[in-house]
């Protein structure tokens, strides 16, 4: 079941109790809140951070209290537009106690990752982002399935140990423009 209640997706990340892992294999992401940012990066301009100060303010909430928030971001040499636009945020995400890594996008494919993204709670809940053709997110479904959980933290083993952390990653792909 598609599940397009915005408070919805909040609680998950306000309800786990030790560790959220997200893989990230999209190229682009359409979000209504990114729009004008990402138009102004692409411009050249600062986009500042405003447009990410609730999920700033959540997860320095939630890490905080001592939950681990950790994604792996599957990028190209060189990254897409959206890409970059994310890498240049990284340092503010990592501020407030995500951590995030990164891993070629060739590298992924001989793990043979999936290629969707997912959110994993406490190794207990996956939730598996939806988007339309154009990049638009539409909504989450979960399951806590033990066999997909399984498999699902198989992949999130298996793509944390062979990612690179933000600090380590080439002059080339941290560029801003």
């Amino acid at each position: 079941m598609l599940i397009t209640e915005p408070n919805a997706f909040q609680r998950l990340f306000e309800d786990f109790c030790h560790a959220a892992f997200k893989l990230e294999v999209r190229r682009s992401y359409g979000l209504p809140s990114e729009d004008e940012s990402f138009q102004t990066f692409l411009a050249g301009g600062d986009p500042g951070i405003e447009w990410l100060r609730s999920w700033l303010d959540l997860m320095q909430a939630e890490t905080s209290t001592g939950k681990r928030v950790e994604r792996v971001r599957v990028i190209d040499e060189p990254p897409s537009d959206y890409l970059r636009f994310e890498i240049s945020v990284t340092p503010h995400n990592l501020a407030v106690g995500e951590d995030i890594r990164y891993l070629e996008r060739e590298r992924a494919a001989e793990l043979t990752l999936p290629q969707y993204d997912f959110w994993l709670f406490d190794s207990q809940v996956v939730a598996f982002l939806h988007f339309t053709d154009d990049d638009r997110f539409m909504g989450f479904s979960t399951t806590d399935d033990p066999a997909e959980v399984l498999k699902h933290c198989q992949w999130r083993d298996a793509a944390w140990t062979r990612a690179a952390r933000f600090s380590e990653l080439p002059a080339t792909v941290t560029a801003v423009n």
